[in-house]
């Protein structure tokens, strides 16, 4: 059996960047530091150590800016410097290891204990190496190999407990020539992978649109001031890696290799997007050091071909946080998101941040949503199914990964039974579902005949495989449950083949199971009977199948748990080849749970479709706002009428609702250009490159400017990209001066 795939590689160095949080950050304890006045425990000369602690002192120096969590038994360890932090980090005691020059600061974790404290640790901005022993402590013969199987980022992240099931968490790689640039993005949780094209100006817009967790730039790039600072404003953690990783040859090599494909050219990379997508690669393969096959595509997200969404617009409209308090209370996002897969939940976000320009495509998800809200029993039957699928996407990123566990492939498999009576009511939506998905049914009746119903959380415990799967796994069941029963059968079966009616089988811990015969009987003892002791009452034996049941009675509890790992992982490996056709499957699924989320929403709040066209109209009759009708008893519907070119000035007073008029037309935009149907009697949008808004008032004090100042440079930005079939919304422009001053920008504008 090859298990390659699915074993930790050993530690291989990767060149990756110094940690924000140094260990001189930290305060000292009382426990020992660097002795002998070593300026660093990495400078400590190997032979003085431990040998244990040249392990870890070894890897250190490969990964110098992690965190090592360095498996030693039951427990994740850390030392010298890295205990200190990660005893403050996730507040446990500091304790301390060996005595005199080998005394080193200690601090641990169990290992059933990893995923809350490995979240705490990245969330906190640290990287944090996994170091596992790489064989079996049992058969090593001296110290343990170990070595690092993994590197933890906050954009590398794929166990369950670290990420956040509504949304994805994109790593980032970004490189940039003059005025043009090229981001990388992907979720390595769901092996989504692609690249953006874009400029220098709109860097801004690409990165609020995706929300990276984190980026890698070339170490050159990392001097510049103002890309930094614009990264990290938006919380993104920021990595350098060297130039040479996001060089155009190397980078087009590792992606040829890793696609297995001749050319690149069939993905649409060019240029930068090439040196984007290949460092991103090179640095999820550093990091990862495992199977990535699951990361099967990359594509070309252009732009121009989605109606862009600056930050400004995004925060201003409370897409997906208000601006009180951040929460998504009062969001449209929570008012619209009424799916039930985090797969869908996923793809809703990204329909509301890429609006789509393609009146055709648009009116394709207009008519499956349009189905669903005339077809109500239909769309019932989908919605009570959806709720019994799983998060697919990350599912089969896991089993492909090697982290997946039996509970995972159960709620595959779950997941899984449902899609043919999906496929048989929604394949009538769209001709895309009736297009072949793999065998489901295989993959289904896989894993049921070899999984157990509830199967535990470790797939080291045992009890995961069905009963009748294997017939080596049965038989070692069978032993361990009537070990005493075979031991009593073979001692009557050697009585009636030898003759001797007083030979008896015994357990000792000298000799384990032996024959025992009386000196009376003992002419009659088989030749090859292996004598081993002589008593005063007689002789005692062993024979070759008395030893090897004994070895199966006094094992069979370590040989099931270990023929249970190897079969578990054989699976692995046999859904793992389908993972195309179930990528395939989750990304039908969260698309028709979008649908029903429309059509849930269209059907429960009187919604209309609305008429999309080429034109630079929108007529809005009794329109609303889609999240004020859902907070407020009694909302007034309004008519809004804007011709080509026309110009509409909203007055009245304080609290008469002008701001929310004004975010409601653009919501009403909004909501049909990612193609659900919107709140009004009756709807006609001409098809909008972008949406701007110009909202509220307030100071960056972070970098120095006043109220006015942002106010000007928001409304430049303005005017200097919109275009003849852009949305603008200006809430009170001029107001961050006097009365003249403001009045007299608001009517040049």
């Amino acid at each position: 059996m090859d298990l390659t795939n699915f074993m930790p590689a050993k530690a291989v160095e990767v060149v990756v960047p110094v940690s924000d949080v140094s260990a001189s950050s930290v305060s000292s304890s009382s426990a020992p530091s660097v002795p002998n006045g070593y300026s660093s425990y990495l400078d400590i000369p190997l032979e003085k150590l431990s040998p244990g602690m040249q392990q870890f002192v070894a890897t250190k120096k490969q990964h110098p800016d992690c965190l090592l969590l360095f498996r030693m038994g039951d427990f994740y360890e850390t030392f010298y410097e890295d205990a200190k932090i990660v005893a403050k980090e996730l507040d446990i005691v500091l304790t301390a290891r060996g005595q005199g020059e080998k005394r080193a600061p200690l601090a641990g974790v169990p290992y059933h204990a990893l995923e809350p404290n490995l979240a705490k640790l990245v969330k906190n901005g640290h990287n944090v190496a996994i170091v596992e022993q790489l064989e079996d402590p049992k058969l090593a013969k001296g110290l343990v190999k170990r070595g690092v199987v993994r590197i933890v980022t906050p954009g590398m992240m794929i166990d369950q407990g670290l990420l956040d099931d509504k949304t994805n968490n994109y790593v980032m790689a970004l490189t940039i020539h003059g005025d043009s640039l090229a981001c990388a993005f992907c979720d390595i949780s769901t092996g989504e992978f692609f690249a953006v094209p874009a400029t220098v100006e709109q860097l801004s817009t690409v990165v609020s649109r995706f929300n990276p967790a984190e980026c890698i730039v070339p170490v050159s790039l990392g001097v510049n001031v103002d890309i930094i600072d614009l990264l990290k404003k938006q919380n993104v953690i920021v990595q350098k890696r060297l130039d040479e990783t996001f060089a155009h040859g190397r980078a087009q090599k590792l992606l040829l290799e890793h696609f297995k494909l001749k050319s690149i050219e069939g993905f649409g990379l060019e240029g930068l997007t090439v040196a984007a997508s290949g460092a991103l690669l090179s640095y999820i393969i550093d990091t990862q050091k495992t199977n990535l096959s699951y990361i099967n595509k990359i594509t070309v997200a252009h732009l121009g071909n989605t109606m862009i969404l600056d930050g400004q617009t995004i925060r201003n409209l409370e897409l997906f946080k208000n601006i009180r308090d951040g929460s998504m209370r009062g969001t449209l996002l929570s008012v619209v998101d009424q799916t039930k897969t985090s797969m869908g939940s996923r793809l809703l976000r990204k329909w509301i941040k890429e609006p789509l320009l393609d009146v055709q495509a648009l009116h394709t998800r207009l008519n499956s949503v349009e189905w669903l809200v005339k077809q109500s029993i239909a769309r019932q039957e989908l919605i009570a199914l959806l709720g019994d699928v799983h998060d697919i996407e990350r599912l089969i990123g896991r089993v492909t990964y090697g982290t997946a566990n039996a509970r995972d492939l159960i709620a595959l498999q779950q997941s899984l039974a449902v899609v043919p009576r999906v496929i048989e009511i929604a394949g009538r939506i769209l001709e895309l579902y009736s297009a072949t998905i793999g065998d489901v049914a295989g993959i289904v009746s896989l894993i049921g005949s070899a999984i157990a119903d509830e199967p535990p959380l470790s797939v080291r415990e045992g009890n995961m495989i069905r009963r009748a799967h294997h017939a080596e796994l049965d038989k070692l069941h069978e032993i361990k449950k009537n070990g005493t029963n075979i031991i009593r059968d073979l001692e009557n079966s050697e009585r009636e083949n030898t003759g001797i009616k007083t030979m008896h089988v015994k357990f000792n811990n000298v000799f384990g199971y032996f024959f025992e015969v009386s000196k009376s009987q003992v002419d009659k003892v088989p030749a090859h009977y292996i004598r081993k002791q002589t008593t005063a009452n007689g002789e005692r034996y062993i024979t070759p199948e008395l030893k090897e049941q004994e070895d199966l009675i006094l094992h069979a509890e370590e040989k099931i748990l270990e023929l249970e790992y190897i079969l578990f992982i054989e699976l692995l490996k046999k859904v793992a080849v389908k993972t195309v056709e179930i990528q395939t499957i989750a990304g039908m699924l969260a698309q028709i749970d979008v649908y029903c989320s429309f059509a849930f929403i269209a059907a429960g709040r009187r919604y209309v479709r609305p008429v999309l066209d080429e034109s630079a109209v929108i007529e809005l009759k009794q329109s609303r706002h889609p999240v004020l009708e859902q907070l407020e008893q009694y909302y007034v519907p309004n008519d809004i009428v804007l011709n080509d070119g026309e110009l509409r000035i909203i007055t009245g007073p304080n609290m008469a609702g002008k701001s929310s008029l004004m975010r409601q037309t653009a919501l009403c935009v909004l909501l049909a250009q990612i193609g659900s149907f919107v709140p009004a009697a009756s709807a006609r949008i001409g098809v909008v490159d972008r949406i701007f808004t110009r909202v509220g008032a307030s100071d960056d004090l972070a970098t120095g400017q006043s109220t006015f100042m942002v106010e000007m440079t928001e409304t430049a930005q303005i005017l200097n990209n919109a275009t003849v079939r852009s949305l603008i919304i200006l809430d009170e422009i001029g107001r961050g001066t006097s009365t003249f001053d403001g009045m007299s920008i608001a009517w040049s504008v």
